[in-house]
């Protein structure tokens, strides 16, 4: 979905080309059949795969190479080069993997390989998900793709199926894409992948004695599990003011929300964010995408100064300036009315349209019904298992030991949320593999993109190399010296490059990154 066509370029790869005209480590671009294919070298072995991300089109001859993968350069995808599988989120789907032919000197591609083989795996009695968003949905497809034959119950309590959620501030809300895009999957891919979905449903307990979970509602009765997985993930915060309830008042976490705030679009003229993070500033960027007059009210002096410093916020409200969105900073709201927004200090803003970001947070009820342990989400180990036998959580939800800074940390990322659902999935099924996940996500403001690399919740100094002005920048957050954090500007590969040091733990190659 999204995206464009990589374009055919190249040598024709059904023709022989040089071994040593593709780099040692690295790729070579070039097309069979009508199809863009990357050709990828290690030694002697040589790798062939479709040229594109199956998650928005990313170009994959723009990504990195490691190991036996291929990361895509937008969003992180990653992809097996042996297999084409999709080895980790935000793509679900495959890429084609071709067969190649080595005599002597010469590649050539004698064709597509064929899927393979199914897998068998044993597991629990049956594994239940709470939640239908990135981690409850990656975590039932991988039990699959994993071979797990069991019952799969996947509960979401959105009256949707699962959705690409963080279009729902970007282009979906801008009117750059459509609605068809919003589906991560069809109904029929869950029959088919015998995926029970309930949606639309209600979960008011947990008994973990008894290893069941109380449906409500049309579905009602008590639901056995051999596993229990929590990816509940997380609610809008809704602000405690007067008027906060009122029709032309919206939050922004489901498509319903995104719809409603679209439909409102049609009649209003002038609109109110209520918070300048990340949801904020994107919903802020696509109602100017709209022609609405844009109005941002936050409490802080500088946007993003907590989470990325003065300079890189100072940056991002320059843009959304230059594109009329007009901010009051150093204020809060103090009732909503119809037609206005009045300020705590006395100033009233027109607003036919009001959108409140000021934050989620996760939703823990059912987990903290059940006994499990908290501490600002759910308490996971290194495997993602809570404190009760058998129950694992994932996602925005879940807290857990992250082993690059030795903090708990809980990330509220859509790329976060998928590999942490495909991880479960693992260790439902006795991988005992641990959490090194390193965070990534992107955030666009309208011809400008950040991308973020790490996690970094406070820091001692931050330095950059690049420039602002010209969009291409990279800025290292360092605590005790040490990088724990990248946000790249025009510089995707070094993006990838950041998050494959830090999986290895080569801080010499994150320090690299402010010498280019």
């Amino acid at each position: 979905m999204g995206g464009g066509e990589t374009k055919l370029s190249g040598p024709d790869l059904t023709k022989s080309v040089a071994l040593e005209s593709i780099p040692e480590g690295g790729t070579l671009l070039g097309h069979a059949e009508g199809e863009a294919v990357l050709l990828a070298r290690r030694g002697r072995e040589v790798f062939a795969v479709a040229a594109s991300c199956t998650h928005y089109g990313g170009p994959l001859a723009e990504g990195l190479v490691v190991g036996d993968e291929v990361r895509c350069p937008w969003h992180h995808a990653c992809f097996s080069l042996r297999t084409g599988e999709a080895v980790r989120g935000p793509a679900l789907n495959p890429i084609a993997c071709f067969e190649v032919s080595i005599r002597g000197n010469d590649v050539s591609l004698l064709g597509k390989k064929n899927a393979a083989p199914a897998r068998h795996r044993s597991g629990p009695s049956s594994v239940v998900i709470l939640g239908a968003g990135a981690a409850g949905n990656a975590c039932a497809e991988a039990l699959r793709r994993e071979g797990y034959q069991g019952p799969i119950t996947m509960i979401g309590a959105e009256p949707t199926l699962p959705i690409d959620r963080p279009n729902l501030s970007k282009d979906y809300l801008a009117g750059n894409a459509p609605e068809e895009w919003m589906s991560l999957r069809a109904a029929d891919f869950y029959a088919e992948a015998k995926i029970d979905t309930v949606i639309g449903g209600r979960v008011t307990g947990i008994d973990v004695a008894k290893k069941s979970v109380r449906l409500a509602g049309t579905q009602s009765g008590d639901l056995p599990y051999g596993a229990l997985v929590i990816a509940t993930g997380a609610a809008p915060v809704r602000l405690p003011i007067e008027g906060a309830d009122a029709p032309h008042v919206f939050t922004l976490r489901t498509l319903a929300d995104s719809r409603a705030i679209i439909a409102r679009t049609s009649t209003a003229k002038k609109a109110v964010i209520v918070g300048a993070g990340f949801i904020g500033l994107e919903v802020a960027a696509s109602l100017r995408t709209r022609g609405l007059d844009v109005h941002v009210v936050a409490p802080e002096a500088v946007p993003f100064a907590r989470v990325m410093g003065e300079e890189l916020g100072r940056f991002i409200q320059k843009i959304h300036e230059e594109h009329g969105a007009v901010f009051h900073l150093g204020a809060t709201p103090k009732s909503i009315a119809p037609g206005t927004l009045a300020l705590a200090s006395g100033e009233r803003l027109e607003a036919d349209l009001v959108v409140l970001g000021a934050g989620v947070r996760p939703e823990v009820s059912l987990a903290e019904g059940a006994g499990l342990a908290l501490d600002r989400g759910i308490v996971v180990d290194a495997e993602l298992r809570t404190s009760a036998p058998d129950v694992w959580a994932a996602g925005d939800v879940a807290r857990w030991p992250d082993p690059r800074s030795g903090d708990e940390i809980r990330v509220e990322h859509w790329v976060v949320a998928e590999r942490m659902g495909q991880l479960v999935a693992k260790n439902v099924l006795g991988a005992a593999e641990p959490c090194r996940i390193v965070p990534f996500f992107w955030s666009a403001h309208h011809d400008v993109t950040l991308n973020y690399v790490g996690h970094a919740e406070r820091w001692d100094r931050i330095d950059s190399a690049g420039s602002l002005d010209a969009r291409d920048a990279v800025f290292a957050f360092r605590r005790g010296g040490k990088i724990t954090a990248i946000v790249t500007i025009g510089r995707d590969h070094a993006g990838l490059e950041a998050e494959a040091a830090m999986e290895r733990g080569d801080d010499a190659a994150l320090e690299r990154l402010l010498e280019k």
